[in-house]
């Protein structure tokens, strides 16, 4: 599979296929999708945790890199099951997400800054 010819359909049927052929829809109601991803999310934070950025770098750099891939293919399937089972058009809400992203955080307001959208001053 490669990023730029693989469609999000296509690997929402790739999750679908893979959790049929277990049995494991009955498992995957919002909440437990939900800690999925929080549990997941974790297990990435878990590696970089106190880690300076020399130390994040070596990682990112070493044999453990393929362990950061995993736990990023763990969230990845995680998002793509959740929005599989509940009809959610991935793309349509990131679009969505993203404009009021580009609202919140002007751009003459927040370049190069790293605050929370309610700490900046019009």
């Amino acid at each position: 599979m490669d990023d730029k010819i693989t469609t999000v359909e296509e690997l929402k049927q790739v999750v679908k296929k893979y959790n049929e052929e277990r049995d494991w829809t009955q498992f995957h109601d919002p909440k437990e999708l939900a800690i999925v991803l929080s549990t997941e999310s974790n297990e990435l934070l878990s590696i970089f945790r106190f880690k300076n950025q020399n130390q994040m770098q070596e990682i990112l750099d070493s044999n453990r890199r393929e362990e950061i891939e995993d736990e990023l293919a763990d969230i990845f399937n995680g998002i793509l099951r959740f929005a599989q089972l509940y009809n959610i058009n991935l793309s349509e809400v990131f679009e969505r997400k993203m404009e009021k992203n580009r609202k919140k955080y002007p751009v003459e307001l927040c370049k190069g800054k790293n605050k929370k959208y309610n700490e900046y001053k019009n």
